[in-house]
């Protein structure tokens, strides 16, 4: 059964670092946007698989909204 997963994407000197909320510790990164999304697709699959399927269930029924504000700074 296919799930959605929150993903959050944070750019560095380094490339791209990616993690799950939903999923503590599951984390990831690439040279680029793609590899990065691919990676995290990855570790996000294999993490879901250790899991008990009513953990699964919980996890990632959780809704987590993500948006971004302007702010005077």
């Amino acid at each position: 059964m296919a799930r959605k997963a929150t993903v959050v994407i944070e750019k560095d000197e380094h490339g791209y670092y990616a993690w799950c909320p939903e999923l503590k510790g599951c984390q990831s990164q690439g040279a680029s946007l793609e590899e990065a999304l691919a990676n995290i697709r990855e570790a996000i699959e294999l993490y879901v698989e250790t899991l008990p399927p009513e953990e699964r269930d919980v996890l990632l029924s959780q809704e987590i909204l993500t948006t971004a504000i302007e702010v005077d700074a």
